[in-house]
């Protein structure tokens, strides 16, 4: 079967078409025909050596396609089925054929697109679980960054619904797209004095609550918006390839709090990662949740998707069409 497969860390131009060896489910696996694989700026960070993983490997952590085959002792009625799933070890997405973990195995509701329910299991599931591990609350004043993005576009939905006010976060050319996913207010986060727009915005009172993508400049941005005596930052990202800078003095005497929020949804029980990922999914398939498909690439063009992303170009999520 044809896989991406990256053998040196580097730049796009390592992701490489190749013919590797079908996979063999174990117990608790399944086999998935590849129709669509997600992109996620998480793969960027791997391919590029910013998270060392043993190589050679094929990226991908999502999927979308047909059950072919069931490990030994795994539920043998989701074979044939159609799915959205995760891939084992995180990787292997980018291929024909994937392997992919039973328990995070997700059937496609009836009359949700293949693409749309692959852009919102996970990133829906995600987003749903870091407004609760940061304690959102119907009066907050939410400031979502990267709210453009495959998961900041979720997040700005969900808060919304929920009845936030959210001031989403994106550079100048994606502001209208943000808007159009629900935002309250935009700011542009490439102009230097972004944080005291967001003061103005609140009245000088500052956001409630922050959820940052980012990283660097842009979460010490969100700490200076951030409400005095109570204002918290969850951090869940550091696209631009930093961690921020903080002071301990600052966020102590300000009573601020800093959470590394993705890591509060990720040690979360497996059972309430699956609840989050079908209510998504729920959410999706009733036009709760909109995700907006930015681009579609073909297998062999996984460096092309990869320039998109990490470009700062797409507005929703990237995926891979494999057959």
């Amino acid at each position: 079967m044809r896989a991406v497969t990256v053998r040196r860390f580097g730049g796009p131009e390592v992701l490489g078409v190749e013919d590797v060896p079908e996979p063999t489910p174990s117990t608790g696996q399944l086999v998935v025909r590849v129709m669509l694989a997600g992109v996620a700026f998480g793969d960027v960070i791997v391919r590029s050596g910013g998270y060392p993983r043993p190589l050679p490997l094929t990226p991908g952590l999502e999927v979308a396609g047909e059950v072919a085959a069931v490990g030994p002792g795994t539920d043998q009625s989701l074979l044939g089925k159609t799915v959205v799933a995760t891939t084992v070890g995180q990787a292997g997405g980018y291929a024909e054929q994937a392997l992919v973990m039973a328990d995070y195995t997700f059937p496609v509701p009836d009359r949700l697109e293949l693409a749309t329910a692959l852009a919102v299991f996970q990133a829906g599931a995600v987003a749903r679980g870091l407004l609760s591990a940061m304690q959102l609350r119907s009066d907050d004043v939410v400031l979502i960054t990267a709210a453009a993005g495959r998961i900041g576009s979720l997040l700005v939905q969900s808060a919304k619904a929920a009845g936030a006010t959210v001031i989403g976060a994106a550079s100048r050319d994606k502001l209208t797209a943000v808007t159009e996913f629900g935002a309250d207010h935009v700011v542009d986060y490439g102009d230097a004095g972004w944080p005291d727009e967001v003061r103005r915005l609140t009245g000088g009172r500052g956001i409630d609550l922050a959820l940052d993508a980012v990283g660097g400049q842009t979460t010490e941005g969100a700490v200076a918006a951030a409400s005095d005596g109570g204002g918290r930052i969850g951090i869940y990202g550091y696209a631009s390839g930093k961690w921020p800078v903080l002071e301990a003095r600052t966020v102590a005497s300000r009573g601020l709090t800093v959470s590394g929020a993705l890591g509060m949804v990720i040690r979360k029980s497996d059972a309430r990662q699956r609840d989050d990922a079908i209510e998504a999914l729920s959410a999706a398939a009733c036009g709760e949740l909109r995700p907006r498909i930015h681009a579609r690439f073909p297998l062999a063009r996984a460096a092309d998707a990869h320039r998109e992303l990490e470009g700062r170009r797409s507005v929703g999520a990237i995926v891979l069409s494999i057959t």
